[in-house]
């Protein structure tokens, strides 16, 4: 099972860069976008069809806002938009997907960089996410959880740790989530197959950040600890280029 997670920041716009094209080649079983920033009716998923993608979409309100879908060549057992709270629902966010007895859930976390009104809906999110995982946990134990999480976790996750301690992504306050949720019965997927790699999954597009390689991993695929010996690979593909993020891609038994 090959499962990818892309922050596209604009799907139309990605599959104007050759995002399809992209696909084709690697064929991934399930596809997770992030930053939709379009709901169905505003995207021409011919490509996909011919792909043999069935896909689900869980978009924004706000038009060119947020948004997530997921594109798989298994069909679900079970679709549900969102995690039954329309503060955040409204923003698509969380989209879940039932397969036999796993779970995946395809999200994108809160940006907390515009300022402290939104930090403080990040932080809201975090606290109310976590618990809503911890009871989808009871009924649904096997859990991947993909997408752009808008934290680095530890100082191997970002370029310049010392001088964004100060910096929404890497405040103390949601490194400290990160290491909790990592504490709850989760399993980073990358960090497990690779301790000390240093990768990165968003650029800057500001100062020739790419290209420096001055980066942030951010996005995370996060299995439940009863999946983990499953897991055969976890990387950044960060030679593909459709957004200021790369894709990442997850390789597991199930």
């Amino acid at each position: 099972m090959k499962i990818l997670s892309y922050n596209t920041n604009g799907i139309r716009s990605a599959i104007k860069k050759g995002l399809l094209e992209f696909i084709e080649q690697d064929e991934f079983d399930i596809v997770c976008i992030q930053e939709t920033k379009a709901s169905l009716d505003q995207v021409d998923t011919e490509g996909f069809d011919k792909l043999g993608y069935c896909h689900y979409w869980h978009s924004a309100e706000k038009k060119g806002y947020s948004g997530v879908a997921i594109f798989s060549k298994i069909k679900p057992d079970l679709v549900i938009e969102g995690v039954d709270m329309q503060h955040y629902d409204r923003e698509g966010r969380v989209l879940r997907a039932d397969f036999g007895d796993w779970t995946l859930l395809n999200c994108y976390f809160p940006s907390g960089t515009s300022g402290e009104e939104r930090q403080a809906v990040k932080m809201s999110f975090l606290k109310d996410f976590y618990d809503w995982v911890q009871n989808l946990k009871k009924v649904r134990p096997k859990i991947i959880l993909v997408g752009d999480y808008n934290i680095a976790h530890s100082e191997l996750d970002i370029h310049n740790p010392k001088g964004n301690v100060k910096t929404s992504g890497f405040l103390p306050e949601e490194r400290a989530w990160m290491t909790q949720w990592y504490s709850s019965g989760f399993t980073d997927a990358f960090r497990y197959k690779n301790p000390t790699l240093q990768e990165y999954s968003w650029w800057s597009v500001r100062f020739n950040s790419r290209a420096q390689n001055k980066g942030w991993r951010i996005d995370y695929q996060s299995v439940t600890d009863n999946l983990r010996d499953k897991i055969i690979d976890c990387r950044q593909l960060t030679d593909v280029v459709h957004s200021d993020h790369c894709p990442v891609v997850l390789e597991i038994d199930l």
